[in-house]
C-alpha cells in the first residue's frame, strides 16, 4: 500500500514502473482495492487502468465495495472497476455461505485462450466445486442477492447517519452513500459544534496521547462486541489512524438458508459459518445506545487521568506507574516509608491492597493488570464517571497500603515478641513467688507448724495477675482492671480510632463518590423543613413561655382531684364539692 489515506499513490507508483523498466525488468500484473479489507477505501482506479494500458499491465481489482455494483446507485470509483482486466469476488461471505469459493472474472474474448491459459477447466470433477454456488444462487435468485446486499448498506448508512451528531466520535467512509463498511474510533478533540466555529483550535495528539486513545478505542470495541455480539463489529489497526472499529454488515448481516442447500454449501458440517449472524436493524440502534453510553466514561477517565497522576506523586508511600497500554484511570504501587524493601514483600503488601480494594462497596474495578506485559506488584485501576472523588480514592489506597503494612510488620516480629514476653513473665512470677514467701514468713512453709499457724491466722494474698501486651511487647499488670471491676469505675478507655478524614455520606452512597448538587439541595430543604414541623407555633410558643405556673397548678389539680374519688362523684353529679367534702378528700 502506497501513499496515504489507504489508496495507492498514483505518482509514486508511476515512478516505481519507470524504475524496473529502466532496469531491465517487466511488470506485469497490478491489483487493486474496491474496498481495502481494513477500511473499506477504493484505489483510484480509473488513473491506474490507464496507466496500466500505457504499460500493457494487467489489472485485477478486488474488494468488498464490488458488492455494490448490483445496486442501482454505485460511486463512480467503484463503477471504473468494471473497466478492469478481472475481478476477485467472495460471495460466499457476502451471502453468508460457507465453503463456497471465491469467483474470479476475467475479460476475453476468445474462449480458448483462457482454456489454454489455464483459467478454465474441461473436467466435470473441477467443474463441481462451483455446483453449492450455483445452487444458492438459483435459490437465491437475482432480487434475493440485491435484497441481502442493499440489506447491509442500509444498515451502514443507518448507523452512519446517528454518528455524524455523536461528539467525540471520528468516522472513515469513502462514499457515504452505499459502503458497506463503517469505521469508527473515540478522538478527545473539541466537540463538533467547536470544532465548526474554531477550527484552528483542534488540537493535535502528542505520541502518548494517541497510545492511550489507542488503548481507549481497544477497550470501546471489545464492549460494544460483548454488549452487542450480533453487530459483528470488530478491532482493526490502520496506519494513520491508529485503533479502530469496524462495522460491516456485509459480512455479518447475511441470512440463513435452508439445511436442504446447506447440505451442497458445507463440505464437512451442516452448520453456516459462525461470521453469519444476522444483523438487523435493532442491533445497530442498541450499537449506538451503548456508544452513546461509553462515551462520557471515556472522556471522564481521561480527564480524570491527570489529576489521579498527581494526586498519587504527592502522596507519600504510593508511586505512579505510567502504563499507556491499560484502559483505564491509571496504575499505583505501594512502596511504604522503605522503598527498597525485598521484591517477596512488596508483592505480599499490594496482592493485600489489592483484596481490600475490591472487598470495599464502591463502582470501581481494581486488578493486577493484563495477563501479559503488566507491570509487577501494583494495582490497576478500570474505568470511572464524573463523580469520583479522586483524593478520597488515593488516600484510601496509601491508608489501606499503611495498615496492611503495619500488621505484616507485626506479623514478622510477632515470634521474637512473644519469646521475649514469655523470659520477661518468668521472671516476674519469679520475683512474686519470693516476695510472697517473705510476706508469710518461713514458719508458714513447714508442713506441721504452717497449717496450725494458716488456722489461728489465715494469710490473705492479693490476686496479681498479669497482661501481655503484644503491640508494645510488654507485661502490664491487671490490678487497675480489677479495681475498675469493684468500684465501678476506673480508667476511661481510650477513644476508638477513625480516620483522619472522615466524610459523611448520603444514604445508599457508595465509596469515592462525590454528593452531586441535587442530593445536597434535597438534604438541606428536607431537612429545614423536618425542623419546622419539629418546632411548634410561634403563637403558642410564646403563651406557653409566659404563664407556666397555671399551667403547673392546672395540672396539679387536675391530678389531685382524678385521685379523690368523692371529688370525681360530685362532678360526675354535676355538683361543687362542698367543704367538709374536700378536708375528707385532704385527710
Amino acid at each position: 500500500m502506497f501513499g496515504s489515506q489507504h489508496q495507492m499513490d498514483v505518482a509514486l507508483l508511476e515512478r516505481l514502473i519507470k524504475e524496473d523498466l529502466e532496469s531491465g525488468k517487466l511488470p506485469v500484473l497490478l491489483v487493486a482495492n474496491a474496498g481495502t479489507p481494513g477500511a473499506g477505501h477504493t484505489d483510484k482506479l480509473g488513473r491506474l487502468k490507464e496507466l496500466c494500458e500505457q504499460h500493457s499491465m494487467w489489472l485485477h481489482v478486488e474488494g468488498v465495495n464490488l458488492a455494490t455494483l448490483t445496486l442501482g446507485y454505485v460511486s463512480s470509483s467503484v463503477l471504473a472497476a468494471t473497466k478492469c482486466d478481472s475481478m476477485t469476488l467472495t460471495v460466499g461471505p457476502w451471502l453468508g455461505l460457507p465453503a463456497v469459493p471465491a469467483v474470479t472474472l476475467y475479460r476475453h474474448e476468445d474462449p480458448s485462450l483462457s482454456l489454454a491459459a489455464g483459467l478454465t477447466s474441461s473436467q466435470a470433477v473441477e467443474k463441481l466445486r462451483a455446483l453449492p454456488l450455483w445452487l444458492s444462487l438459483q435459490y437465491l435468485g437475482h432480487d434475493g442477492i440485491v435484497e441481502r446486499i442493499k440489506h447491509a448498506s442500509q444498515l451502514s448508512q443507518r448507523l452512519l447517519e446517528n454518528m455524524k451528531n455523536q461528539d467525540y466520535i471520528k468516522t472513515s467512509v469513502e462514499d457515504e452513500l452505499s459502503s458497506p463498511v463503517v469505521v469508527f474510533k473515540f478522538s478527545p478533540e473539541l466537540p463538533r459544534i467547536d470544532q465548526m466555529l474554531h477550527p484552528a483550535q483542534v488540537p493535535s495528539l502528542t505520541g502518548n496521547e494517541r497510545d492511550v486513545c489507542d488503548t481507549f478505542n481497544q477497550w470501546l470495541g471489545e464492549q460494544l462486541a460483548q454488549l452487542v455480539p450480533a453487530s459483528g463489529v470488530d478491532i482493526v489497526e490502520l496506519e494513520d489512524e491508529g485503533t479502530c472499529v469496524r462495522f460491516s454488515p456485509l459480512m455479518t448481516s447475511a441470512g440463513r438458508l435452508p439445511k436442504a442447500m446447506c447440505v451442497f454449501a458445507v463440505s464437512r458440517a451442516n452448520e453456516l459459518s459462525p461470521s453469519v449472524l444476522g444483523t438487523e436493524v435493532q442491533d445497530v440502534d442498541q450499537l449506538v445506545d451503548c456508544l452513546k453510553m461509553k462515551i462520557p466514561v471515556l472522556m471522564c477517565t481521561l480527564q480524570l487521568r491527570d489529576e489521579f497522576e498527581q494526586e498519587v506523586k504527592r502522596t507519600v508511600g504510593l508511586s505512579y506507574v505510567e502504563d499507556l497500554g491499560w484502559p483505564g484511570l491509571g496504575v499505583v504501587r505501594y512502596e511504604g516509608q522503605n522503598e527498597s524493601k525485598p521484591e517477596k514483600e512488596a508483592e505480599k503488601i499490594n496482592n493485600g491492597l489489592l483484596k481490600k480494594l475490591n472487598e470495599l462497596e464502591s463502582d470501581l474495578s481494581f486488578s493486577s493488570g493484563p495477563e501479559f506485559g503488566g507491570e509487577k506488584n501494583c494495582v490497576y485501576i478500570g474505568m470511572v464517571t464524573e463523580d469520583l472523588d479522586v483524593s478520597e480514592l488515593v488516600e484510601t489506597i496509601a491508608a489501606t497500603g499503611r495498615e496492611i503494612e503495619e500488621n505484616s510488620r507485626l506479623l514478622e516480629n510477632m515470634t521474637e515478641i512473644v519469646r521475649k514476653g514469655i523470659q520477661e513473665a518468668q521472671v516476674q512470677l519469679q520475683k512474686a513467688n519470693e516476695e510472697r514467701l517473705l510476706e508469710e514468713g518461713v514458719l508458714r512453709q513447714i508442713p506441721v507448724v504452717g497449717s496450725v499457724l494458716n488456722w489461728f491466722s489465715p494469710f490473705h494474698a492479693s490476686a496479681k495477675g498479669r497482661t501481655f501486651n503484644l503491640t508494645a511487647g510488654s507485661l502490664e499488670s491487671t490490678e487497675p482492671t480489677y479495681v475498675s471491676k469493684v468500684q465501678g469505675t476506673g480508667i476511661t478507655p481510650p477513644p476508638t480510632p477513625t480516620k483522619g478524614r472522615s466524610k459523611q455520606r448520603l444514604p445508599g452512597q457508595k465509596l469515592f463518590k462525590r454528593s452531586l448538587r441535587s442530593s445536597d439541595g434535597f438534604s438541606e430543604t428536607s431537612s429545614v423543613s423536618h425542623l419546622e414541623d419539629l418546632d411548634p407555633r410561634p403563637g403558642t410558643s410564646s403563651a406557653r413561655q409566659e404563664n407556666p405556673e397555671p399551667l403547673d397548678e392546672s395540672l396539679h389539680q387536675s391530678r389531685e382531684t382524678a385521685e379523690d374519688p368523692a371529688v370525681e362523684q360530685s362532678q360526675a353529679l354535676g355538683k361543687e364539692p362542698t367543704k367538709s367534702e374536700e378536708q375528707e378528700s385532704l385527710r
